[in-house]
């Protein structure tokens, strides 16, 4: 199957597909018909198959059924909702959106950067019965167009890398890259039509469209859509949704892991076949904890952008704390750092397969950089630096460009994460790296403290010293109610240095 239309077709009308909160459940034939109306409403507000639709709306079922309809008659271009006026205008612009959806009567900053290009602006109206289900409504003049469904070339999905070191870039992904993520998604988690998934991850993040949603959706599967994250009602949507599993960033894992203690009764009432774990590294102490809290198995995986998420997954008979897993769909290979040829070892970890984007959008240069063909095939860096065992599980060092280079010692900073995670009063924890006039850099680390426990810098700095050589020891420590997170809850190590006031 290679489109998103085609995944949806084949399961029984009557299965439940999409829920939300205090709704009535949205089925696969209801989730059809929602899909014919929506063309039918694109195509009369002038939007045909290959035209852009930015979407801004909350998280929740509206936003998941938005994003799978309107992807099976156009292009999708979720973007995140607490952007600033000129964030939307950069990205709208960026994007060249023939359209935004907007919820009724919104009137923040989206609608004002949408108005400064003349988007045609489509109003969503959400049922408040049935879960996902809305109507669009134009505003002002529009020219109705044809167009047939897209087909498995087309562009299914935009969106944009993080740009934390430089200008974001356009990542494309066709309808093809979509349909085969979701379909090695479901597989490496064996999903069925009888799992269902909590969402708890921004449905303006690959993670949460395609391992929570669309992976649901092509196993036949359903998904709770909750509002978004938030620890303190997670046992209660939990308890309501009935789910077999949820997938979320390590943050969240461990702020679920910080009430689970007084939720006992929900999680054995409502007991889970796995848990889920993607877009940052999982440290082995936590993937313990959620697994003796849980009773169920915790599965990392490891996903990208550029790769319709998923690359790698521990396998559910099997995983290995530490690791990312084994290939899950792509091809996945270790290759120079530096000369475009496949290695042993430990080096750059690179993917090819039909997941992958063709390419970044109107960039040449970093698709130079990116891209190269060995053995017959088109690879694409990563970025990440890894090795695989002798058991095919791969194990990454970090990131190429967080590698902290101590006077030429290059230390991991997942490494230094994993150490001082197992001081008994961390809860936790960031490797970084910070400027240093002669060595060019030097590790610091910040850290969380657990509740009810004290630690001091000196305190922290001494365990990790009776651990690790000397120069992997963080020069400083930084001790934090809350270490910065981004939009998606992930802890960004590039610009910490800068964001805790350690750079002179």
């Amino acid at each position: 199957m290679t489109t998103i239309d085609a995944l949806l077709a084949i399961h029984p009308g009557e299965a439940p597909a999409i829920g939300g909160p205090g709704r009535d459940w949205l089925d696969y034939d209801g989730l059809r018909a929602l899909t014919g109306r929506v063309r039918a409403d694109l195509r009369a507000a002038g939007v045909g198959p290959s035209d852009r639709v930015a979407i801004v709306l909350p998280n929740g079922a509206a936003m998941a059924t938005t994003f799978v309809t309107v992807a099976q008659a156009a292009c999708t271009a979720p973007l995140n909702p607490a952007y600033r006026e000129d964030e939307f205008a950069f990205y709208l612009d960026d994007l060249k959106a023939k359209a935004i959806i907007l919820e009724a009567g919104y009137d923040g900053p989206a609608l004002a950067a949408a108005r400064r290009f003349g988007l045609t602006v489509l109003r969503l109206a959400e049922d408040a019965s049935v879960a996902g289900v809305f109507s669009l409504t134009a505003e002002g003049a529009v020219t109705p167009v044809e167009g047939d469904l897209p087909g498995a070339e087309d562009v299914a999905l935009i969106l944009h890398t993080s740009g934390t070191t430089s200008r974001p870039k356009i990542v494309p992904l066709l309808q093809s890259n979509v349909a085969a993520s979701a379909q090695h998604i479901a597989a490496s988690l064996s999903l069925e039509p009888g799992d269902r998934c909590l969402n708890v991850m921004p449905l303006f993040h690959i993670h949460g469209l395609v391992a929570a949603v669309s992976a649901s959706l092509a196993a036949g599967a359903s998904i709770f859509c909750t509002g978004g994250f938030n620890a303190l009602n997670f046992f209660a949507m939990m308890q309501e949704a009935r789910p077999t599993w949820y997938t979320a960033v390590p943050t969240m894992h461990q702020a679920i892991l910080s009430r689970a203690g007084r939720n006992a009764d929900v999680i054995a009432e409502v007991p889970l076949r796995f848990l889920r774990s993607s877009s940052a590294s999982l440290p082995a102490q936590v993937m313990a904890a959620l697994g003796e809290t849980f009773g169920a198995p915790v599965v990392e995986a490891y996903g990208m952008t550029e790769a319709a998420h998923q690359m790698c997954c521990n396998p559910l008979s099997r995983q290995k704390p530490g690791a990312v897993g084994v290939a899950a769909g792509p091809r996945v290979a270790i290759a120079d750092e530096a000369e475009d040829r496949l290695t042993e070892g430990t080096g750059e970890v690179v993917i090819s397969g039909p997941n992958v984007t063709p390419g970044y959008e109107g960039n040449p240069e970093a698709n130079a950089k990116a891209f190269f063909e060995a053995d017959g095939k088109r690879w694409f860096r990563t970025g990440d630096q890894g090795a695989f065992d002798a058991d095919g599980y791969l194990f990454l060092t970090g990131r190429l460009k967080e590698i902290i280079n101590r006077g030429g010692e290059k230390v991991s900073p997942l490494e230094v994460d994993g150490v001082l995670m197992d001081h008994p009063a961390v809860a936790q924890c960031v490797a970084f790296a910070c400027p240093h006039p002669k060595l060019g850099e030097e590790v610091a680390a910040a850290v969380v403290l657990r509740e009810g426990m004290s630690a001091d810098e000196a305190e922290i700095r001494a365990f990790a010293r009776e651990r690790m050589a000397a120069f992997k020891v963080p020069a400083r420590v930084v001790i934090l109610d809350e270490i910065p997170k981004g939009a998606t809850g992930k802890m960004q190590r590039i610009g910490m240095a800068e964001k805790l006031g350690l750079v002179s």
